[in-house]
């Protein structure tokens, strides 16, 4: 016990003397990215701390006092701006990348549209539609398991899809329409149990602590984003330390046990930092299954410095993850699985990529990425036909095992012609290689009349195919208060060799330095789903991929957004928007199927074949977003959404699409309190309230589903029945503690998810055992709770 304490108490350092922190960083121009040198950066109330940037655009500030602080840029012939409210801690240096935007004239006042620079995108070619996030709010949010899409989740617009699972739902639009896009490489899902065509799942495989500021789009994205209809996850890996060697271990219910290190690499000015996950929720408990479930991960990101050559970086993120199901280990509400089963999942996600940055000019760059993705899932399914029964006859009921390899290459050009032009071009090639390999019962009739249905071969494609996209935008400051984006995205898809040009425009006029406008336009595609793409078709004995030749979907785009500065770090916006989708992927016969309705779950139709692009769909609503960036201890965070999602089968009739909720509400806050006789450690309380409409559902068809023997349900009524409203209610706390004799710190934190124990809907589904319909609620009370020690 005594070399218990002994540990604990070095640990944590002794309380006497004060200890100070360090922020470094870079300055750049925000059109050209070019690093600007001779730029001032202050410390505000103590304007003897300052620093001027470096032949690279580095620059250091040291013996900083721990807390929140705030820093000034300044430099001649631009709008000078501010980093708010810096946490500054004796555990690890601030790293920060600073952008600032050359005057329209030299004599301009600076026009403020906003209260902080969060409130823009980090991409300048986005004007609508966009929200940048932090690292420290993916950590900082009630609720949020140090998951990005959960993050989002609270963004106007976005919902996930339920408790089990972090799918993400723009704007009524299907999960399946996202794309994921790390360090400007288009990745598969990078989640655990993740399953071929998804983009969402139980567990998110990112580590928030690798991420720099990120973007996330919601509509009329810029020219340079394809192959998606709903929405964008641009996410950035931070650098490492370039001049010191750091270190974080840490323990938390759902990311599991951490260890990360970076530090300096070589003698240019490189670094490296890299991270190490395990997963133990299901240990603890709060799996929301009986089953345990198992996942790690790994992501790293390696700068090589400046060289003659370029800057060479490389990145790279890894995850496995497997569970299995037991049927007579399974409590019979387990929303995963079946008593009459035995089920066994395993996945895996790698992206890997090498990233060169060539200086051309004085305003000039290009930028290559190569990268390589791998994604592979498998599920394996035995039933027990005559379930204690002296019959009971164990078969195979479902066997699947995907892999998805892609090659990308990408490369953009990007020219600050001037301060008031920026232009930008590049393409992106991919290439596919799918082995997708599924086998069933499901559904299937006993031809050989041994009393099961037969085991058929649903899926077997091995093949490839290619997908290139094309662009070209511009940015006009036209006036100093109008700017104007427009280009135009090409996509070529070999599958069926179709090819597109989509225009894409958005401007902003800024009315006053307190009022904004903004508009954007885009016409935007995307291939339905693989898993629905490749499915077999039996004709005559043989099977056909009667889906192959299906159009990309199309999307148009249209979106009007109001910005206000409501006073000092306070923000409001509004936006409305309508999106028309047309070519969607419905039956060739009258039915309520349409491809806008997959993607919400693990797995995809395997009955919808010989399909045709006639499917037609839209989304219209208006968002409200009232904003109080972080500042004086505190924030807040008010969004909501009234929309209406509706599609179009093949019969005509409008209907509720499965993520038509009609609304969302979030409402988010948190307060600072510093402690201790020297107020250098911090008490925070975090809370946050959600609400939504339930999803629409088709109900199950009892009597026919007892004739089969499986779950059938009225598609004649597809998606007519609601759930409940979802609710929810979050209160998390955490305390830090800054060591005031050594480079040390540690923070805890506990957060009480559905703190109320609100019994949520999951699904209502047919029960073959028993012959009924039964209902399986989401996770209830759920405590989430973690450790973070740096040094």
């Amino acid at each position: 016990m005594k070399r218990i304490f002994l540990i604990i108490f070095g640990l944590f350092g002794f309380i006497s003397e004060a200890q100070t922190g360090a922020v470094k960083g870079k300055v750049i121009d925000k059109q050209s990215e070019k690093p600007l040198v001779g730029v001032l950066v202050t410390l505000v109330g103590n304007e003897s701390i300052e620093a001027v940037t470096d032949s690279n655009g580095n620059f250091k500030l040291l013996n900083i006092p721990i807390g929140r602080q705030n820093l000034t840029i300044s430099f001649t012939g631009y709008e000078n701006t501010s980093v708010s409210d810096l946490d500054v801690t004796t555990g690890k240096d601030n790293l920060l990348t600073i952008s600032m935007i050359e005057k329209f004239n030299a004599l301009d006042e600076i026009v403020v549209t906003s209260g902080s620079s969060k409130a823009k995108a980090i991409n300048k070619m986005a004007l609508v539609s966009t929200k940048q996030f932090t690292t420290e709010e993916v950590n900082r949010y009630a609720g949020g398991r140090s998951d990005v899409a959960r993050l989002v989740s609270n963004f106007a617009g976005v919902s996930t899809g339920d408790d089990s699972r972090n799918d993400i739902v723009v704007r009524g639009n299907s999960p399946s329409g996202m794309l994921w896009r790390i360090e400007g490489m288009p990745v598969p899902s990078p989640n655990h149990f993740s399953t071929l065509g998804t983009t969402g799942g139980p567990i998110s495989a990112l580590n928030p602590n690798l991420l720099a500021n990120s973007d996330f789009l919601t509509s009329a994205f810029p020219a340079e984003y394809g192959n998606a209809i709903s929405g964008v996850f641009d996410l950035s890996f931070r650098k490492g330390n370039p001049d010191d060697y750091e270190y974080m271990i840490s323990a938390g219910a759902y990311p599991g046990v951490e260890f990360m290190a970076e530090g300096p690499l070589g003698k240019k000015g490189g670094s490296f930092v890299a991270a190490a996950r395990y997963g133990f929720v299901g240990v603890l408990g709060l799996a929301g299954t009986d089953a345990q479930p198992n996942y790690r991960d790994i992501s790293f990101n390696v700068d090589l410095g400046k060289s003659k050559i370029g800057n060479f970086s490389f990145f790279g993120i890894y995850g496995t993850s497997d569970i299995k199901f037991l049927g007579s280990k399974i409590d019979k509400e387990d929303p995963f699985a079946a008593q009459d089963e035995d089920a066994f999942v395993k996945s895996r996600f790698a992206s890997i990529g090498v990233k060169h940055n060539l200086e051309i000019g004085t305003r000039s760059y290009l930028k290559t990425i190569i990268g390589a993705s791998n994604a592979e899932n498998s599920y394996r399914n035995d039933r027990y036909y005559g379930f204690q029964t002296p019959n009971e006859t164990k078969l195979s009921f479902t066997d699947i095992k995907n892999s998805e390899n892609r090659i990308t290459f990408s490369t953009l050009f990007n020219s600050k012609i001037n301060k008031k032009t920026t232009f930008r071009a590049g393409l992106l090639f991919e290439h596919y290689t799918l082995d997708a390999k599924m086998a069933s019962r499901d559904r299937q009739q006993d031809s050989d009349g041994d009393g099961y249905p037969d085991f058929v071969q649903v899926v077997d494609n091995n093949g490839s195919y290619n997908i290139m996209q094309p662009f070209a935008q511009g940015q006009f400051r036209l006036t100093e208060k109008l700017t104007f984006n427009a280009g135009v995205h090409g996509q070529y898809f070999s599958i069926n060799k179709e090819f597109v040009l989509e225009p894409r425009t958005a401007l902003s006029y800024a009315v006053n330095p307190k009022n904004s406008i903004s508009f954007g336009f885009g016409i935007h595609h995307q291939s339905v789903p693989v898993p629905v793409l490749f499915l077999n078709e039996f004709r005559d004995g043989n099977p056909l991929q009667t889906n192959k030749n299906l159009d990309l979907v199309e999307s148009k785009h249209y979106v009007l957004g109001y910005d206000v500065r409501l006073a000092k770090k306070w923000r409001g916006k509004v936006e409305v928007y309508y999106q028309d989708i047309d070519k969607a992927a419905v039956q060739s016969f009258p039915s309520s199927y349409s491809s806008l309705t997959e993607g919400a779950d693990f797995g995809y139709s395997i009955d919808k074949t010989s399909l045709i692009s006639k499917g037609k769909g839209y989304n219209q609503g208006i968002e409200f977003t009232v904003e109080k960036f972080f500042s004086e201890g505190y924030y807040a965070l008010f969004t909501t959404s009234f929309f209406e999602s509706k599609y179009k089968g093949s019969d005509g009739i409008d209907r509720n699409s499965p993520f038509n909720n009609g609304y969302v509400i979030n409402l988010l806050g948190g307060k600072e309190f510093r402690i201790g006789k020297e107020k250098k450690n911090v008490f925070s309380i975090d809370t946050k309230f959600t609400t939504a409409g339930g999803r629409y559902y088709t109900p199950v068809d009892l009597a026919a589903s007892n004739d089969a023997g499986y779950e059938i349900r009225d598609d004649a009524n597809a998606f007519s029945k609601q759930y409940d409203p979802y609710l929810r209610l979050d209160i998390k706390f955490g305390i830090k503690f800054n060591s005031k004799k050594k480079k040390r710190f540690h923070q805890f934190y506990i957060d009480f998810q559905n703190v109320t124990n609100h019994t949520n809907i999951f699904t209502k589904e047919y029960n073959r055992l028993t012959n009924s319909i039964n209902q399986k609620d989401q996770i209830g009370f759920s405590p989430d709770f973690g450790y973070k020690f740096q040094f």
